[in-house]
C-alpha cells in the first residue's frame, strides 16, 4: 500500500461530513443572496435616478436659483438651507447626547431613575417625524417666539436625532472593555481623568459614526421642518453661504422634492430626479464618511 492510498483510506470523508459540508454550502449561498438583496435594490435606485436625471445633473444645477416658478434654474437655495439645518441641528445635538451617554453609561447608578430615563430615550427614538414636528411647532415656533425659522427647524430635528445618538454612544462606551478603566483606577486616575483619556478614546469612532449617520435621517426629514422653518421658495444670492440667518426662513432639498414633484405642474422631468441625486448623493457621501471614518480610526485600536 503506498502513503498515497493509506492517506486517501484514512481520511476519507464520512456521509455525516459530505452532509455536513453541502449544508455549509447551502447556508452561505443563502447568506451571499441575502447581501446580494440588499445592494441590488441600492444599485437599481442610483442607476434609474441618474439616467433619469442625466439631461439636468451639471455644476450651474448646483449652484444657480430655481427660477420660472421653479420649472427650470437649479437648487442653490435648497441645497444651502439643508446644510443649514443639518450642520445646526447637529451642533446642537450631538454635544448634549455624547455627555448624556457618558453620565448614563459611566456615573448614573442601576436604579429606577436611571431604568426611567433609559426608557424615555427609547421610546423618544420611536416617535413619529409628524409628532415631532407638531412639537417643535407648540414649542420653540410658538411658546418660545421664536417664530419659523432656521433656529427652530434645527431645534426640532436635534431633539429628534439625539435619542439615536445618545443610543449608539452608549454602545461604542459600552464597548470599551471594563478592564481599561480599572487599570486607570489602580494607577490612580480620576474618573473624569479615565473617561477623557481611555474611555472617549477608545470610542470615538462609534461616537463620531453615530453622529454622522444621523445626517441622512436629518436631511431626509420633510414634516418637522415643514411646520417650523420651511418655505415653498425663497430667493437668495447665488453662490453666497451665508445667505441664510439663524432667524430666517428656508428651503430645504427634502420639501423642494415634495414640491417640485406633485404641486408644480408642468415641471420638466429631469428636475425631480436631478433633485433627488444630489440629496441621495450627499447622504452617501456622508455615510461613505463615517464608514470610511470608522475603519480608519478602528484601525488605530490596539485590541
Amino acid at each position: 500500500m503506498t502513503v498515497k492510498s493509506f492517506v486517501h483510506d484514512t481520511f476519507q470523508e464520512t456521509p455525516l461530513g459530505r452532509r455536513n459540508r453541502f449544508t455549509e454550502n447551502v447556508a452561505r449561498s443563502v447568506f451571499l443572496l441575502m447581501a446580494l438583496l440588499m445592494i441590488i435594490p441600492l444599485l437599481l435606485i442610483i442607476g434609474y435616478l441618474l439616467y433619469k436625471a442625466a439631461p439636468i445633473l451639471s455644476v450651474d444645477f448646483l449652484i444657480k436659483n430655481p427660477i420660472r416658478g421653479m420649472r427650470a434654474g437649479g437648487i442653490w437655495a435648497p441645497f444651502l438651507g439643508t446644510i443649514y439645518l443639518v450642520g445646526i441641528s447637529l451642533l446642537m445635538a450631538a454635544p448634549i447626547g455624547v455627555l448624556a451617554a457618558v453620565y448614563l453609561n459611566e456615573y448614573a447608578q442601576e436604579n429606577w431613575f436611571t431604568r426611567i430615563i433609559n426608557l424615555a430615550v427609547v421610546n423618544l427614538a420611536g416617535v413619529p417625524s409628524i409628532v415631532h414636528a407638531l412639537f417643535g411647532l407648540g414649542a420653540f415656533v410658538l411658546f418660545a417666539g421664536i417664530g419659523r425659522s432656521i433656529l427652530a427647524a434645527s431645534l426640532t430635528l436635534a431633539i429628534m436625532t439625539l435619542p439615536v445618538i445618545i443610543a449608539s454612544t452608549k454602545e461604542a462606551i459600552g464597548a470599551v472593555p471594563m478592564a481599561f478603566r480599572e487599570a486607570c483606577w489602580n494607577v490612580g486616575a480620576t474618573r473624569w481623568q479615565t473617561i477623557r483619556g481611555i474611555v472617549l478614546t477608545n470610542s470615538m469612532s462609534g461616537i463620531l459614526t453615530g453622529i454622522i449617520l444621523q445626517v441622512s435621517r436629518a436631511a431626509g426629514e420633510t414634516a418637522p421642518i415643514m411646520f417650523t422653518g420651511v418655505v415653498f421658495f425663497k430667493a437668495i444670492r447665488e453662490g453666497d453661504i451665508f445667505a441664510y440667518g439663524l432667524l430666517d426662513q428656508c428651503m430645504a432639498l427634502s420639501m423642494h422634492l415634495f414640491t417640485i414633484s406633485t404641486q408644480v405642474p408642468n415641471v420638466p422631468e429631469a428636475l425631480p430626479y436631478g433633485t433627488a441625486v444630489v440629496l441621495l448623493g450627499t447622504v452617501l457621501l456622508v455615510n461613505t464618511t463615517a464608514i470610511i471614518l470608522r475603519v480608519y480610526m478602528r484601525s488605530r485600536k490596539k485590541w
